[in-house]
This record gives C-alpha cells, structure tokens and sequence, in this order.
C-alpha cells in the first residue's frame, strides 16, 4: 500500500497588506517589490492569532471535513520556528485546544494517546515532520498521522526582511492509500552548519539596559544625573541584581530572546543553493540505485516531474535559485550546446577568488535564457501565485507552494492524475532535502475543497498604521474579530497561554 498525504487544511490570518502600502510606509518602490521579488502582498497575524492557533485552526478543520475520530490520530508532529515556549511544546497547546473543541463529542481523554512534539529547523522543520510520520505510518496500516505548519515571520521593522514577511498553518493528514499523493521513500538529505539565519538566546548586560530606560526617561523630558548609569550599577552588587525578578540569578545581564532573527541574505541564498544541489544530487543517485531512474532512458531527471514545488521565502526565490538544478541535470546533454550558444559556458576555476560572483552572475544569465524560462513557468510559476499573497510562511511555505500549485491546475482543468511532483526543500542553518510524490486520481476532491484562493480574496485590508501599531504589538483588541476560529484569550504574568473557541 502507498502512504502519503491524503488531505490538507490551511489557517490564513485574515488581515492583509498591501505591497503598495507597505512600500509608501517604508519609502520603498512597490513596482520593484513586485517585479523583482513577486511580492504583492503579506499575511498579518491578528491580535488574537499565534502560531498555535494557526495550527489548531486547520487540524480542526482537517478534523471536521474527514469527520476523523481523534481517538485514531496516532501522532500530531508540529514544524515551527515560531515556537512560544523554550521547553513546553507549542504542540502541546494546540492539543489543547483540539480537546476544548472535540470532548464535548469524543471524551476527555479522546487525545489521550496521541503523540505529539516539535520540530525545529528553520523553514524544513515541517518538511522534517512529513518525513518522519510517513515512515512512522508505514509501518502499519491502521495509523493515522497529523503533520502541522504554523509560523509567524516576522523581522525588524526598516530590514531587508521585513518586506518579505508573512505568517500562516496548515495540516496534513498522512495515512495509507492517500487520495491526493503518494510519497516513496526515497530521499536526498544534504546538512551544513552556517549561520545564515537565527534567533540567538541573547544578553543585555545592566549598565546598557539601564542606559536604555534612562535614554527613554530623557526623551520625555526627564533631567538625569549624567553618571547615574554607572553609580547604578556600582552600587548593586551581582547579588542584589540576582534578587531582582528581572535579571534573576544572571548575574549583571539580562536574558533577552527576540521572534526576529539575525539573517544574512546573500550567505542564506547561497546556502540554499548548494544544500539543494547536494540533496538533489544524492536523490539522483538513491534514485539510479533503487531503479526509480534509468539515467540511459531518461536522464533528466527534472523533466520527468511535472511540477515542481521548493521553499519559497518569497515568491521568485524558487526561480532564481533553480538555475543551478537545471544546469546540473542538463549539461552533460548536447542540448546543452544550445543554452551555451545563448549565454556562454559555465565558470570552471572553483580556485578563483571571483569565482561565487562568477556563479551568481551565471546563474542570473541562465535564468533569463529561453530555455530555462519555459521551463520555470511550466514546473515552478503556479507554486509562485499563492506566495505572492501571503508572503513567507516559513515551515509551511513549501506546502503553500504546494496548494498553489495543485489549484492552480485544477483552476485550468489540468489532469495531473498519475504527475511526479518533486520536493526541493530548505531550512537554514542549514538543511536541504529532496524528494517526490504522485498525484493521485483523488486529487481534485481533495483540492477543491481546500478553497486557497477564495480565502486570499477573502481578506480584510489594513493600513500602514495598523500594520505598524501590530509589528510593535500595540493593540489590545482584535481588528477582526474571531468567529468559528481558536483564539489566544488571555497571557498570564507568568508567561502561561490561555485560549478559547469563539463559536
């Protein structure tokens, strides 16, 4: 029997931005946002939304439209890089409110005997989840399991991230005989350590968080003692300020802990380029051992997936960073004398100091070329459109594209029954996997009643200024209210979540 995904949820926050509006708040030129990077719009979080509603949200829905019986929900596997908590998993409070909602029916203890955990590795740790349910899965035909996405991406206001953000959940219910597609075992895996991206556990020690507050005291008026800063901290000694609620036993600095990240754009694009490359390459090879691919008989590898789905942090990254896939599956072709012809040979001197400006600029060549643009907007532009709406999903970016694509064809009446799909995923820090599923004859009933699209338009709109009264989390009340949705009711003093189904 084949395993896989058998259903997809989505949770969508309702509010939107504008590119437009965003790009006059920061000065920016929206015609270049979107033509340069396909961004016309970002997802924003509402005032009672959070990475564990966004879950909850779409594993109840998932729930309601298999009318599943909890009690047979093995595992729920949650991918997030939005976790709320350092050691209690964010899993843990959408199971919660998952038995809020189904013991009335099903029983108190109805999720009893369900596992659940977090997975974090930037944006694949969804991706992570899917993997290791489907062979958990596999190995009995009675279990059923639940992947979850749900992420916030969020980035310092007047950042190069910032116009990249978006936020969202899914759920993928994975099981035997799935009726949308059907995963192999058969992956590439390629893992670095960089630092291309993270949210390091950070220390502020007391002279500059003082110096801070004062800095914020003078600001309104207030005439401090110029020395005060230092007289503070030479007269609270490592004792004292360990007594005090804020620092706590941490000696003279304070722990702090940000949801935006510390990124370096151009290192993260090439990492992701050469993590793909090296998972693509070790699937090719699992692919020629296994007999999936005949390289005398078919080659090409790529030309063999009908669509193609990768990790999309903003819609045109996937296209922009293919160029070295196509390549790689290519040019041992003489086809290949035909895309030389048009932008020349590839650069060989791996020693040159010059030589990754020499890649990029060559990649940047194939990328216009003609042929790698009717391939881009065959197997790569469907996954784009959705993106271009939302903005960054993180962990669940991939599976947006996924959706996009899979709607986007039932949209043109294509039959994709019986397609390979390929998987090129990617989480910084840094992790690439590869992989591929059939669609299955099913696919239609399952995408249409996921309903993406119809969402997106669905939205409400907000201004610059509500947008930026949300990013400093300024508003107390919600800008549109919850209906049939979890919602984050209160936050203890403690830091304890407490949450609620608005009916």
């Amino acid at each position: 029997m084949s395993v896989g995904i058998d259903d997809i949820a989505v949770h969508i926050p309702r509010l939107v931005l504008d590119m437009a509006e965003f790009a006059a708040l920061r000065g920016l030129d929206a015609g270049k946002l979107r033509g340069g990077l396909g961004l016309h719009a970002m997802a924003m979080p509402d005032v009672h939304e959070d990475p564990a509603t966004m879950g909850a949200n779409a594993v109840s829905r998932l729930i309601e439209r298999n009318e599943l019986d909890p009690r047979s929900i093995g595992r729920i596997y949650l991918g997030t890089e939005s976790a709320l908590d350092g050691a209690k998993p964010t899993a843990t409070y959408i199971l919660e409110m998952l038995i809020e909602r189904f013991a009335p029916v099903y029983g108190d203890d109805c999720f009893a005997h369900c596992d659940v955990v977090d997975l974090t590795f930037a944006c694949i740790g969804a991706v992570d989840a899917l993997h290791n349910t489907l062979d958990w899965v596999r190995g009995d035909s009675e279990r059923v399991g639940i992947v979850v996405y749900a992420d916030s991406a969020r980035y310092d206001r007047g950042s190069t991230g910032e116009y990249t953000q978006g936020a969202g959940g899914g759920a993928l219910l994975v099981r035997h005989n799935p009726r949308l597609l059907a995963i192999d075992d058969l992956w590439g895996v390629c893992t670095t350590p960089v630092h291309d991206f993270f949210k390091p556990r950070r220390k502020m020690a007391a002279d500059r968080l003082f110096a801070d507050v004062l800095r914020l005291a003078e600001s309104v008026g207030a005439e401090l003692p110029e020395d005060l800063v230092s007289r503070m901290v030479a007269a609270l000694p490592d004792s004292e300020l360990s007594d005090s609620e804020l620092f706590h036993d941490q000696g003279s600095s304070v722990s702090v802990h940000r949801d935006t990240p510390v990124f370096d754009g151009p290192l993260s694009n090439r990492c992701y380029v050469r993590a793909v490359r090296s998972a693509f390459g070790q699937f090719r090879e699992r692919a020629i051992t296994t007999g999936r691919l005949d390289p005398s008989a078919d080659p090409v590898l790529t030309e063999q997936w009908r669509r193609i789905v990768v990790h999309l942090p903003y819609a045109y990254q996937g296209k922009r960073m293919f160029p070295d896939l196509f390549r790689v599956d290519r040019s041992a072709l003489d086809s290949w004398s035909d895309v030389e012809a048009e932008i020349g040979p590839a650069p060989t001197d791996h020693t040159a100091a010059a030589f990754e400006a020499q890649e990029e600029a060559y990649r940047r060549a194939l990328s216009k070329s003609q042929a790698y643009r009717a391939f881009a907007k065959s197997r790569l532009e469907r996954g784009e459109r959705a993106s271009s709406l939302v903005g960054n999903q993180y962990t669940g970016s991939i599976f947006l594209a996924l959706l996009s694509t899979l709607e986007s064809d039932l949209e043109e009446g294509t039959d994709l029954s019986g397609a390979r799909i390929g998987f090129c995923a990617y989480g910084s820090g840094a992790k690439a996997k590869v992989f591929e599923g059939e669609v299955q004859p099913g696919w239609r009933d399952v995408v249409g009643s996921v309903g993406l699209f119809e969402r997106l338009r669905e939205r409400v709109s907000i201004s610059g200024a509500i947008y930026e009264q949300l990013h400093r989390g300024q508003l107390a009340g919600s800008i549109a209210e919850p209906e049939r949705e979890f919602a984050l009711d209160t936050v203890e003093e403690d830091g304890e979540r407490r949450y609620r189904w608005v009916g």
